[in-house]
């Protein structure tokens, strides 16, 4: 298991508009999934294609990513090399289900 840690993703729409949330993840794709879980459930935000770019920023270490929904399923659907990675893998994937 990794370590969690706290992030923050941020979208902009089609309108300009900013889009966060504050989730807490052990990877920069299931900390992606979260968010597109969150955010496609809330009323007021911008549809979110596979195209959407989304800005993840890890608290500590202090760092930025950015990667696309598109990317997200792709990894989803990549070869896992160890019985970890499967479950990290599947995990993602049914969170991208439940946005």
């Amino acid at each position: 298991m990794r370590p969690l840690r706290a992030c923050t993703v941020t979208f902009t729409g089609l309108t300009g508009d900013r889009h966060s949330v504050e989730v807490t993840a052990e990877s920069l794709y299931e900390a992606a999934a979260l968010a597109l879980s969150t955010l496609r459930r809330q009323d007021w935000v911008d549809p979110i294609g596979p195209g959407t770019r989304l800005e993840v920023q890890v608290r500590e270490p202090a760092t930025t990513h950015i990667v696309s929904v598109l990317q997200i399923q792709r990894w989803c659907d990549g070869v896992a090399v160890s019985l970890d990675e499967v479950l990290r893998r599947n995990r993602v994937k049914a969170l991208l289900k439940q946005a």
